[in-house]
């Protein structure tokens, strides 16, 4: 089998990294992203943006052991250079009973073993009054959305 595409490879480390979020695995989720990573998110997380690996990685831990946080992947489109991707995702917030989804665009280092940059934008704006979080009047089972999360979140002491 050949070498992965550089938009494979960017598909590759986006899957990686999610999988390290659902795992609350710290340092594998260090080794998804360059040192001085940025994570941006709309108006309202306290704390954001996430600035650098660290932060990154130590907010996503806190996600799942605080809010039971689950994640799946539904679509990823990567540049054919692999230095840029957006991709739509589910966050299970399970132990709130939550759920939110949005899309996030990614930019990755040159050679396409890290992101350096990530930006979220939610489908909607949270409503904490709605347990589902999501575009209006779009039909998410019927076209392959995830309508639950991919696994319980793992138990983190």
């Amino acid at each position: 089998m050949g070498a992965l595409t550089k938009a494979a490879q960017a598909e590759a480390l986006i899957r990686r990294y999610f999988q390290a979020c659902n795992d609350a695995d710290h340092q594998a989720l260090l080794d998804c992203f360059t040192s001085n990573a940025v994570h941006y998110f709309p108006p309202g997380l306290p704390g954001a943006p996430w600035r650098g690996a660290q932060a990154i990685a130590d907010g996503w831990v806190w996600c799942v052991k605080t809010m039971g946080s689950r994640w799946t992947i539904e679509k990823v489109l990567a540049s054919s250079d692999g230095h840029e991707a957006v991709i739509e995702w589910t966050h299970w917030k399970t132990a709130l009973g939550e759920v939110l989804r949005g899309d996030e665009w990614y930019v990755f280092n040159d050679d396409v073993t890290r992101i350096a940059e990530i930006r979220a934008y939610y489908a909607s704006p949270v409503n904490k009054a709605e347990t589902v979080n999501k575009l209006h009047d779009f039909d998410y089972e019927a076209r392959g959305y995830a309508m639950a999360p991919p696994s319980p979140p793992p138990k983190l002491s």
